[in-house]
């Protein structure tokens, strides 16, 4: 999960952190913009200004003891001068939007890296795919291969903000990176005039395919999610939504990894050790890129109802990072036709398992021809995705 930087009005302020020294500069974001300033409130103290003070008590003795308004105000004051989400900005126009053969090329400018796999023979249909937190255009290449053998051809960018496009690291906002999508859906779709596009998201990338899908050009046929990142802020403790506020706005810089968190995303091994050896794999993420998710995220199951494009949703059984509850609540709330898939063995990088192309083939399936069934056993009613997800079914 800024502002403008201005060196030449406003001198650069420190940055205070481990293993860095108390007087270098705060980094810069691309585009000329800091990571983090202070406030610059005249009427509030400077960074580092907040010291107790001797208070006077009515005996006259001297209490170096603020009184407890004293300290809430003080406080109040401190986050006041804190530091802001960093968000990733979208430079102005410079041109049309065009698709070449390495890169999605914005009209900022903005190069996202693109992948792309044609389809054996004639192309039947188009799969546009938008990768989860962290990761990156190329974890399609193994569903892609199935498609391909069934006459479908899939592109996959980069993401702003991750793999080799620019900003890695830094939250671009959910509502940039939809317009984004929904530049690519109109790019690809001129490619292959008269061809269904379908736009697959794959847990992060799904809940910005769900957004992109509002305003959604008239090319877009339908929707894969899979494991899609709905899980809202009303389905998470409290104190899970408020630690993350805080630490993203006092520390946004502060970087969180999956080290030491016994989470399983799949059982292909190979797979999980070439992503480990990946220079393009973000491993720590930003408190500030977090919160930018989770807002994302509220953002997508708020929208669920305002979706109407066939749509199909495919949920693992072993899936440990997004919840099923709250998949089978979006799901329900959905305007358009919806299918949910269930693999109970399948885990989070779901297209990415050991069994991935038994739900690659479901999906090339329902690209093909959205109205037709699933196999026998395959489809169930989003009701029932918790208990089955849980063993219960």
């Amino acid at each position: 999960m800024i502002a403008a930087a201005g060196a030449a009005v406003n001198p650069a302020p420190t940055l205070r952190r481990a293993g860095r020294p108390a007087h270098a500069p705060f980094p810069r974001a691309p585009g000329g913009l800091e990571y983090c300033k202070p406030g610059r409130d005249p009427l509030l103290p400077a960074p580092g200004a907040l010291r107790r003070r001797r208070i006077r008590t009515k005996s006259g003795a001297a209490s170096a003891r603020p009184t407890p308004l004293r300290r809430l105000a003080l406080v109040f004051a401190w986050l006041a001068t804190a530091c802001a989400p960093v968000v990733l900005p979208a430079g102005p126009p410079v041109g049309e939007a065009r698709l070449t053969a390495a890169a999605l090329v914005a009209p900022d400018g903005a190069r996202l890296a693109l992948r792309a796999w044609p389809a054996e023979g004639p192309p039947r249909a188009v799969v546009l795919a938008l990768h989860g937190l962290n990761d990156y255009g190329n974890a399609f290449a193994l569903p892609a291969a199935v498609w391909s053998a069934r006459g479908i051809a899939t592109y996959a960018y980069d993401q702003r903000g991750f793999g080799a496009s620019p900003g890695t690291g830094l939250w671009a906002g959910g509502a940039r990176l939809a317009r984004d999508a929904r530049m690519a859906v109109a790019l690809v779709a001129a490619r292959h005039p008269g061809l269904p596009v379908f736009l697959l998201g794959d847990s992060m990338g799904g809940a910005v395919a769900v957004l992109a899908a509002l305003e959604a050009p008239p090319a877009l046929a339908g929707l894969v999610l899979v494991a899609p990142a709905v899980w809202g802020q009303d389905s998470m403790p409290w104190s899970y939504r408020a630690a993350l506020w805080l630490v993203a706005h006092v520390a946004p810089w502060a970087r969180f990894s999956g080290r030491g968190l016994d989470i399983r995303p799949s059982d292909n091994q190979a797979m999980l050790r070439a992503l480990a050896a990946d220079p393009l794999i973000i491993r720590e993420t930003r408190a500030d890129a977090l919160l930018g998710l989770l807002r994302l995220m509220d953002a997508a199951f708020a929208a669920a109802g305002r979706v109407r494009l066939p749509t199909l949703v495919a949920y693992g059984g072993r899936d440990a990072i997004v919840p099923a509850a709250p998949v089978a609540r979006f799901a329900q709330a959905m305007a358009g036709p919806v299918t949910v898939a269930f693999y109970p063995r399948g885990h989070h990088m779901l297209l990415r398992d050991l069994a991935g192309a038994v739900p690659a083939a479901d999906i090339a399936a329902f690209v093909l021809n959205p109205a037709a069934p699933l196999p026998p056993g395959r489809a169930v009613s989003p009701g029932a995705l918790p208990s089955l997800a849980s063993g219960g079914g």
